[in-house]
C-alpha cells in the first residue's frame, strides 16, 4: 500500500509542492553542525508548519536521523487499535516515497501483545504525516516504522515500551524514536505556559510516570501524552540518561492572539 499525503496543500498543515516545501524546511532546519547528537528520541509538535514548524525543525535539526525512524503519534480520529502500526508499503510526501522498515516492523508484530498491524487510523491522521518531510529533507534514505497509539492506560505504556526497545535492540542498527505531539490546547498563554511547564519539567527528569501524574493532575491536554510516556520509558531502556528541552513556543507566537493558545514543545531525550 502507498499511503498518501492529505495533509499536504493550501489550507492544510504545509506545502504540497515540493520546491515550496524544500524552501520552507531549508529555512527552519539546518543540516550543517558538528554538534549534533546522537539521541534515542525526540519530541517533536505536529501543528500546521506555520504555528509549530520552527519548533520541529530546530529540534530534529539537533540529532543525528538514522536511517531508521520510529515514529509515535496519537490517533486523533478515533479509529483502529490501541497500538496501531502500518507494516508494509511506503508513505508518500511532497518530497517522494520512503519506505516502511519491515523488519523492524516485522519484529515488533510478532513479539509483541498490544501491537496489531492495522492500516486504518493512518489513512486520515495527521501527527505522523507531518513528522516525515522534516525526516526526508535530512536523510533521503530513511525508513519508517509508524505506530498510532490511541491507548489510554498507563500500564500498558511500559510493556509496549519494552516491546520497541527489544526490537530494536534486536534491529542492530541505530533507531531514532520519534514521539509527535504537542502541549495544552486552547488555554490562556500563561494557563498554557505554567501546564507545560509542569509536563516539561517531568520529562527532564526522564520520569514518565511523574509525566502521566501532572497530567492527570493539572489537566494538560496533551494529545500526544501517551506517545512521549512510550519513546520515554523505550529510551530509557536503551539508555538514555537525559533530556533537554530545544524550544519553546505557543501558536500565539505565530497569531498574535494570547487568549487562546497551544503549545508546542521540541525535546531531546539522549
Amino acid at each position: 500500500m502507498i499511503r498518501k499525503s492529505v495533509w499536504a496543500g493550501a489550507g492544510k498543515f504545509y506545502p504540497d509542492n515540493p520546491d515550496t516545501l524544500n524552501k520552507y524546511l531549508g529555512s527552519v532546519v539546518s543540516r550543517a553542525g558538528k554538534e549534533k547528537t546522537d539521541a534515542k528520541a525526540v519530541i517533536m509538535p505536529h501543528a500546521g508548519y506555520v504555528y509549530s514548524g520552527a519548533v520541529a525543525g530546530k529540534t530534529i535539526s539537533q540529532v543525528n536521523v538514522y536511517d531508521t525512524v520510529i515514529i509515535l503519534g496519537p490517533n486523533h480520529t478515533g479509529f483502529g487499535n490501541p497500538y496501531s502500526l502500518m507494516a508494509s508499503g511506503t508513505w508518500k510526501t511532497p518530497l517522494g516515497e520512503v519506505n516502511i522498515a519491515e523488519e523492524l516492523a516485522g519484529f515488533l508484530l510478532r513479539n509483541s501483545e498490544l501491537i496489531k498491524n492495522d492500516e486504518l487510523p493512518h489513512l486520515q491522521e495527521h501527527s505522523i504525516e507531518v513528522e516525515v518531510p522534516f525526516l526526508q529533507y535530512l536523510n533521503k534514505n530513511i525508513s519508517i516504522v509508524p505506530l498510532i497509539i490511541g491507548d489510554y492506560i498507563s500500564r500498558n505504556f511500559e510493556s509496549v515500551a519494552d516491546d520497541i526497545a527489544r526490537a530494536v535492540v534486536n534491529y542492530k542498527k541505530p533507531v531514532l524514536i520519534v514521539a509527535s505531539s504537542d502541549m495544552t490546547h486552547y488555554e490562556p498563554l500563561e494557563s498554557a505556559k505554567s501546564k507545560d511547564k509542569a509536563a516539561i519539567e517531568a520529562i527532564l527528569e526522564m520520569n514518565p510516570q511523574k509525566l502521566l501524574a501532572r497530567i492527570r493532575e493539572h489537566n494538560i491536554t496533551m494529545c500526544g501524552f501517551a506517545p512521549v510516556a512510550v519513546a520515554l520509558y523505550a529510551a530509557k531502556k536503551l539508555g538514555a540518561q537525559q533530556a533537554r528541552l530545544v524550544d519553546y513556543q505557543t501558536s500565539g507566537d505565530t497569531t498574535g492572539d494570547y487568549s487562546s493558545v497551544v503549545g508546542y514543545a521540541g525535546m531531546v531525550i539522549f
